[in-house]
């Protein structure tokens, strides 16, 4: 019988592919290759699904022999080892982006006298835009919790965005732009306590308590669908920790990260001139390890941020305190900096894989804001935050808008710098 070779994400089956799985069928037995989600990230959101979950789907339909991975858009790896008497895909790939996907199929099929057979594609229906309207109605705690730890499988690094309200949120959760054919979006958001506090007018110090923090993060959480990393500054009490702990995790939060230092609150970007001090690593270290028995999911993420740098404290005791504090439970760590080069932070990382090769890394690049992800996910890092870029933007905006009005004592000239009352009116749907 002649093989037949059909790539698929199966995040949802709809006609569209029940029409390319009848004409494979027609032509023989079937081979499935699903799409990784390592491949499906690198051109669109991450699936609903998990893979499992897709690659069951796929193996309980009639007329498919086998399922295999797919690792990349690319078919070459599979066709290459299969050698299929057909590939069956729609005819929605003539044009854009996986066009030249399409022409690379052809020149392989040609090798041992493959045939390429093309269906006509239900074109008002896609994945895409299925996926994209049930993510519209919203997320559960439970499926948003899980989305972190699944990017961190999926992908080289994961992209964070600072969110401060609702706003913020929907502009991360939209923000999108092509650059090499490859489709870059933020991955989550980071809601930080200096932003939050910031936006509502009051100072870094622990000045906005955690049922305002929780608030916040309900009203992001009410219009977006992407993972949550929350500031939790240092936790904390250990006894209130683990309440904190339970809270986040009911709404959906999918880690925390809390700081090893103690006293009064003061943000790290100060240093050791605000007079701030380390806990000691063996009561971090408790903190830790009760947080992690107060939780009800393995999916919630409980990550330790090492100050030793930020307080001049040295490699050695970075490198020391984050070995205690995953021997404690924690499922991160972040190393923080606040020097103009990212040499401390890269000498920390390549030491802290040597031991650990898979716990994730999380950095903060705005002093050394010169590194770019790759060169950071090429020392192990896992997590780049951008912690506060949305709100340093908005201030400067609404300030020189302000200043403008006053100058020109109208606000023609300011109009320019605003989105049109229109936009803004449109800017929000009216229904869920």
């Amino acid at each position: 019988m002649k093989t037949v070779y059909i790539a698929l994400s199966a995040d949802f089956l709809h006609d569209g592919h029940l029409n390319i799985i009848s004409k494979a069928r027609e032509l023989g037995e079937i081979t499935a290759g699903v799409l990784t989600d390592e491949a499906i990230v690198k051109y669109k959101k991450l699936p609903l699904l998990s893979f499992s979950q897709r690659k069951n789907l796929l193996s309980n339909i009639a007329g498919v022999k086998s399922v295999v991975a797919q690792n990349s858009m690319s078919y070459s790896e599979n066709l290459l080892a299969l050698k299929p008497d057909y590939v069956v895909h729609g005819d929605d790939w003539n044009s854009g982006p996986q066009s030249r996907v399409r022409e690379e199929v052809i020149e392989l099929l040609k090798q041992w006298g493959g045939e390429l057979v093309e269906v006509g594609y239900a074109h008002e229906l896609s994945t895409s835009s299925l996926t994209d309207k049930l993510r519209a109605r919203g997320a559960t705690p439970m499926s948003r919790m899980k989305s972190l730890k699944r990017l961190l499988s999926a992908k080289p690094i994961v992209r964070i965005m600072e969110a401060h309200n609702g706003l913020t949120g929907l502009i991360i959760e939209n923000a999108k732009v092509e650059v090499g054919g490859e489709v870059r979006t933020f991955d989550g958001m980071w809601e930080s306590s200096l932003t939050d506090s910031t936006s509502k007018g009051k100072p870094d110090t622990g000045a906005v308590d955690i049922s305002s923090r929780v608030a916040t993060i309900d009203q992001i959480m009410e219009v977006t669908t992407k993972p949550m990393i929350v500031d939790a500054d240092s936790g904390g009490l250990t006894e209130h920790f683990c309440f904190t702990v339970r809270t986040l995790e009911r709404q959906g939060v999918s880690a925390v990260i809390i700081e090893d230092k103690v006293g009064a609150k003061r943000n790290s970007l100060f240093g050791d001139a605000a007079g701030q001090k380390q806990d000691a690593p063996a009561n971090f270290a408790d903190k830790i390890s009760q947080g992690k028995k107060a939780q009800i999911s393995d999916d919630f993420m409980i990550i330790a941020r090492i100050e030793s740098l930020i307080l001049k404290q040295g490699h050695d005791d970075a490198i020391m305190r984050a070995k205690a504090y995953v021997e404690a439970g924690a499922d991160g760590i972040m190393i923080h900096s606040k020097e103009k080069t990212p040499d401390e932070v890269v000498k920390f990382c390549k030491e802290f894989r040597q031991t650990y090769p898979h716990v994730p890394l999380v950095v903060v690049p705005t002093s050394y804001a010169q590194i770019s992800e790759s060169q950071l996910a090429e020392v192990g890092v896992n997590i780049v935050i951008y912690a506060n870029h949305m709100l340093r933007a908005a201030f400067p905006a609404m300030q020189n808008v302000a200043k403008q009005i006053l100058t020109d004592g109208r606000c023609l000239e300011a109009s320019e710098h605003c989105m049109s009352i229109k936009e803004i009116i449109t800017l929000i749907p009216e229904t869920v």
